[in-house]
């Protein structure tokens, strides 16, 4: 699999993990077992998926009292496990758990919330990852669980204790002693204050006369604990059957009432919100799923800013599309760059896209920056219809899908019965050129509005954490197998649709990037073959250490000569960004502030429009640099990247 990392154009091989993955039944169930991270991994899938693919997360002894899980089964829930026996809940085991959470929400689809079930020491283990991840757990169900390890398998209790136990549990803590051990602060019983907080519900069943895990310093101190911080949570006394290993194994008394315990908790918010309840499909993707099924390569490429940029959803989307068809040779072309909207995508369109081959496939994303960036509908329009236009133009084949991020204001919109007006103005585009779109401002909300996670805690940034990244993958890969469902028997030759009249016709259709040292230039100005920063603010890939037409002094003058609609530069924008004056042929001088309110921080790649409207002729740019500059500027410096023109139209 090939990655261009655009613009460093740097192509790395980036090989695939594999695993093989054993089928076979369990109680009359499909079991799938595989090796996770070097550890044995179970997933039983049920005869029919109840919506949204409820979960239950056995931890240790997944085959102890199956025959809940069977009525789960039953019911259309799934039961995972992974082996993670020896680590007793430890920090190294919650490593282990956390990538397999996002392995069974990514790859199997299950539903963001989890069912955590733990008998005997799998206490230990289901506890440790609900304190950590609050928001993902949607109940918690105990069997004889061991809720303080200094009572199992220490001895420091009533309970005789596992004297082998208690030192694999002092070695995988990296406890240097007893004392050590008893002052450790979480335990299931302890630092339960989140949970409650997120109102997760907690079952236990105990056996009354366990010796080996006494319920008066397990389940019965637990419950107590977190009922008083507000918590919900119940304990179910075992009775009725014969017991065995000193009262510590006991047959479920109501086996019933503990998958209704399940069902409620994991079901209470349905019918579950569905990713494709934020999809529009429009015109749908035949195009790009004939060439995938058929054709031995495809080329499939991401235009956007640092969240394209960023490592994350993008390669989930890699790997699906390599595992769904592994026939096929994929180029995938990464060709985000960080703070870019629509206005830089369309202009650096020709050389970070499609100047790399014919591409089938065109993921796009602006939404978040388009909004930052204050780009106004006029441009955020004519920007993304440039880009379409533009694809469209190079491959008339090509599928394409526009994607709205999240970020704060978004979902305050949202929140308020709104549309936010960036979503709005690209689905104009959308709608017009009957391009799919996935709206992941809107879902994330409301997944968070529904309680299956939180921004703070979860997502925490526009910029997503892994967890994140995952909502989106989880998202767009189920745009693309609703997308790509129907079968291609039919009609095995792509389409192509003829392109509608413009909506606008000065939209960025035939937008590209010149180089600075194309300009005419004078005293004052001077080409750095190879720009380095002089002070400690950030810097952005192909703004720093590339050639750049320089100038920091008030009345340095060049000329520029283009043909086409529009003209603008690309400049990096740092502490000492300065004003420029600019006249098109010959007209009135206008004035232009490049300091922005981040230029403190970073020397900010910034695209400034200088015309979008002139006639498509041969025109002249004079640009100056002003006396006057931004007060909270350092100096008059303009570091021109490049110019951009939108050329010849239609």
């Amino acid at each position: 699999m090939k990655y261009i990392l655009l613009p460093i154009l740097l192509v790395l091989t980036v090989p695939l993990s594999s695993q093989s993955t054993k089928s076979s039944t369990w109680k009359g169930f499909q079991r799938l077992d595989f090796t996770f991270q070097g550890r044995s991994a179970r997933l039983v899938k049920p005869a029919k998926a109840l919506e949204g693919n409820p979960w239950v997360w056995r931890a240790r002894f997944p085959d102890y009292h199956g025959e809940i899980d069977s009525l789960l089964l039953a019911k259309g829930f799934h039961v995972a496990y992974v082996n993670t026996n020896d680590l007793f809940g430890s920090p190294k085991a919650m490593i282990v758990w956390d990538h397999f959470y996002d392995y069974m929400v990514d790859t199997h689809a299950l539903k963001y919330k989890v069912a955590l079930s733990g008998h005997s020491r799998g206490g230990l283990f289901i506890y440790a990852w609900a304190k950590r991840n609050p928001s993902k757990v949607a109940c918690i169900y105990g069997d004889a669980a061991v809720c303080d390890f200094k009572s199992w398998p220490g001895g420091l209790g009533a309970g005789a204790g596992s004297p082998a136990d208690w030192e694999k549990v002092m070695q995988v803590y990296g406890f240097s002693s007893v004392a050590e051990a008893k002052a450790y602060q979480d335990n299931p019983i302890d630092q339960l204050a989140a949970l409650a907080k997120a109102q997760v519900p907690i079952l236990h069943t105990v056996g009354l006369q366990d010796k080996i895990v006494p319920p008066e310093e397990n389940a019965f101190l637990l419950v107590s604990n977190y009922q008083k911080l507000g918590g919900v949570a119940t304990i179910m006394p075992c009775t009725r059957g014969k017991t065995k290993l000193e009262g510590h194994h006991y047959p479920i008394d109501d086996p019933e009432a503990v998958t209704s315990f399940f069902r409620f908790y994991c079901l209470r918010s349905e019918p579950a919100l569905q990713a494709g309840d934020f999809h529009t499909i429009r015109g749908g993707l035949k195009n790009a799923q004939i060439i995938l099924e058929q054709k031995e390569t495809a080329r499939v490429a991401f235009l956007g800013g640092s969240i394209t940029y960023n490592p994350g959803w993008r390669d989930s989307i890699c790997h699906y599309l390599q595992r769904k068809y592994p026939d096929t040779q994929f180029e995938f072309i990464a060709a985000g760059i960080p703070s870019m909207g629509t206005t830089p995508g369309a202009f650096r369109m020709e050389r970070d896209v499609l100047s790399k081959g014919k591409i089938d496939l065109l993921f796009e994303e602006a939404a978040v920056n388009d909004a930052t960036n204050g780009r106004t509908k006029t441009e955020q329009v004519r920007a993304m219809e440039g880009i379409v236009r533009a694809a469209k133009r190079a491959n008339p084949a090509m599928d394409i899908v526009i994607m709205h991020f999240v970020d704060p204001d978004k979902m305050k919109t949202y929140r308020e019965g709104a549309v936010p007006a960036v979503v709005q103005n690209h689905n104009l585009v959308a709608e017009h050129y009957q391009i799919p779109t996935i709206d992941l401002a809107r879902e994330v909300t409301e997944r968070i509005d529904n309680g299956e996670f939180s921004w703070a805690d979860d997502f925490k940034d526009l910029h997503p954490s892994p967890f994140g990244q995952k909502v989106y993958a989880h998202s767009i890969k189920t745009f693309l197998e609703n997308a790509f469902s129907a079968s291609t028997e039919a009609s095995r030759e792509v389409q192509v649709r003829p392109l509608p009249d413009p909506i606008d016709p000065y939209n960025y259709q035939a937008g590209f990037l010149v180089d600075a040292k194309r300009a005419k230039y004078g005293k004052g100005w001077q080409l750095n073959p190879n720009w380095v920063r002089q002070d400690k603010s950030r810097v952005r890939a192909n703004f720093h250490e590339v050639p750049m037409l320089i100038g920091e002094k008030p009345g340095a003058q060049l000329r520029f000569r283009f043909k086409g609609r529009a003209i603008g530069i690309a400049v990096a924008a740092g502490f000492d960004a300065g004003m420029l004056e600019y006249r098109i042929d010959g007209g009135a001088w206008q004035k232009l502030n490049l300091f922005t309110k981040w230029s403190k921080m970073v020397h900010l790649p910034w695209y400034y429009t200088l015309a979008a409207e002139l006639s498509n002729r041969k025109h002249l740019l004079e640009l100056r640099i002003a006396d006057e500059k931004d007060e909270r500027s350092a100096g008059h410096a303009c570091r021109i990247r490049y110019f951009y023109v939108n050329g010849s139209a239609d």
